[in-house]
């Protein structure tokens, strides 16, 4: 089978991975002209490493983790503790804990398992026809019209593949809420306590990655298209969150000012009617953007290219709906968490932040299992093994 992927980030490459080990031919176009991720950092969960180790490549990327941390949760920006994380008692539950890398290492290691000249980059495609029984898929790239048996649309949140296939949906909707990411080579010192702060309508988080590197993210309410007049995120940063506990003040002081990162949150509010059309499947952000506040973007992702994978028969036509069924329940469900996480971040009343932070409180009170029993639903999923088709629709 010929299977063209329209988008080169990280669902795509890893949808191209998956059909290319069961031995379909695959051609991925990216309109930007190197794979050079957005965003920094991300942390990889249990779900995902599953489906990588189906594809090949978990090892591979368990090499490049971060290093654990012995104090690591959830704390108030005085510093005080609201929840701790034990991640060996999530070793023991999922069989994997959080895998925090930079972002660049999962695309080089799914784009390295790929064969030479798969990824085409400045290379933008256009769907043209979603095809049926009787005629395949075309898209126009640069060189001119391509027919295929399977097109993947993994175009990200704007997809104009998702809009050709649905014109009247709505797309996109602001969450509220504006993002920073960068990444802090070295450190003056390793901090005391990472994980994610949470104050008033935001929050921050510190992640370590491999080496002395760190992760360092923060976002907070704000409206759609706001930016400093003079583009000095770094000082935005710093004027949000400068004064909130250690290590705060001191990675902001060491952050460099080219290498912030700002992105506002859309998600996908209105869930798709399904995920495919024709010959056409839509995968990630292009199917189910969803804000980062459970860390399952690129997650859930991941999971969609192995799912694609092992429903897909020798007719996309009549198989491609197993796919939407496994998928679309799933992922709907994690939006919606995703966005109720928001809501908590979101509160800005003394009395909403005092309520919410008294709820995550006794949460940190409660045993390790029973914590761990809440993320079950997503952590817990079962990777399908690709060649066993029959076995997929069931787990989804």
């Amino acid at each position: 089978m010929e299977a063209i992927v329209i988008g080169g980030g990280i669902g795509g490459l890893a949808a191209a991975l998956a059909l290319h080990r069961l031995g379909h031919q695959v051609t991925v176009h990216e309109r930007a002209a190197s794979l050079e991720p957005v965003g920094a950092g991300l942390a990889v969960a249990p779900n995902a490493l599953r489906a990588l180790d189906r594809l090949g490549v978990g090892d591979q990327l368990r090499a490049h983790a971060g290093p654990d941390h012995p104090a690591a949760g959830l704390r108030r920006p005085s510093g005080r503790w609201l929840a701790r994380v034990d991640y060996d008692a999530m070793a023991g539950v999922f069989g994997d804990r959080l895998v925090a890398v930079a972002r660049s290492v999962l695309v080089d290691t799914l784009a390295a398992a790929l064969p030479p000249g798969t990824v085409r980059t400045g290379s933008p495609a256009e769907l043209l026809d979603h095809g049926a029984a009787d005629r395949p898929a075309a898209v126009r790239t640069a060189d001119g019209e391509r027919t295929a048996d399977l097109v993947v649309g993994a175009d990200g949140i704007r997809s104009a593949t998702r809009a050709a296939l649905l014109p009247r949906h709505p797309g996109p909707r602001y969450s509220g809420f504006t993002t920073w990411r960068t990444l802090i080579p070295s450190p003056p010192r390793r901090p005391s306590a990472v994980g994610e702060i949470w104050g008033s309508g935001g929050l921050v988080g510190v992640v370590p990655l491999l080496g002395r590197q760190l992760y360092v993210y923060a976002a907070t309410l704000a409206p759609a298209g706001s930016r400093t007049a003079d583009g000095d995120e770094l000082a935005e940063l710093r004027r949000h969150f400068g004064t909130w506990c250690e290590p705060v003040p001191e990675l902001l002081a060491a952050a460099d000012p080219n290498r912030v990162l700002r992105h506002d949150v859309w998600e996908l509010a209105d869930p798709l009617p399904a995920y495919h059309h024709g010959r056409v499947a839509l995968l990630g952000d292009a199917a189910h953007a969803m804000s980062p506040f459970q860390g399952q973007g690129a997650c859930q992702a991941i999971e969609d290219a192995l799912v694609l994978a092992t429903t897909l028969g020798a007719d996309p036509v009549t198989t491609l709906p197993a796919y939407t069924a496994a998928r679309l329940p799933r992922t709907t469900a994690i939006v919606a968490g995703s966005r109720r996480v928001g809501a908590l971040v979101a509160r800005t009343t003394p009395a909403g932040v005092l309520v919410r932070d008294a709820l995550l409180a006794v949460t940190g009170l409660l045993p390790q299992r029973l914590v761990l029993r809440q993320m079950a639903g997503t952590y817990a999923w079962e990777a399908p093994v690709l060649g066993q088709p029959d076995r997929v629709a069931e787990r989804g």
